[in-house]
């Protein structure tokens, strides 16, 4: 059973950090590849980055390009999500999600493509 379990949501004020954290079970972990997406308040959920089976990562929102980080432990069983200089607008519940892929497979970051999801963490960037 695929289990994702993602912690490391909290207050914190604009311009400050947060690593998240999705800790993967239950599947072969170097076969998937891992996405992590937000949704705030009335809006829809958006990919942000994600990182295919390979290491191949793509980021899909150009508001969050050089702030935030996606990378995998050395047993990838966690991926994380490194945010910096944190915006009020980056304010939402985070998700990762999984799907497994073949070798080949490029990173993808929409939603559509994840058929295994986590409960979500909320992170407030808030003065």
């Amino acid at each position: 059973q695929v289990q994702l379990v993602e912690s490391g949501g909290g207050l914190v004020q604009p311009g400050g950090s947060l690593r998240l954290s999705c800790a993967l079970s239950g599947i072969r972990v170097d076969y998937y590849g891992i996405g992590w997406f937000r949704q705030a308040p009335g809006k829809e959920r958006e990919g942000v980055l994600c990182i295919s089976r390979s290491g191949g990562t793509v980021d899909n929102l150009d508001s969050v390009k050089g702030r935030f980080t996606i990378s995998r432990a050395s047993d990838k069983k966690t991926v994380y999500l490194q945010m910096n200089s944190l915006k009020p607008e980056d304010t939402a519940v985070y998700y990762c999600a999984a799907k497994r892929e073949i070798l080949s497979a490029v990173p993808t970051c929409a939603s559509w493509y994840y058929d295994n999801w986590g409960q979500g963490t909320q992170v407030t960037v808030s003065s």
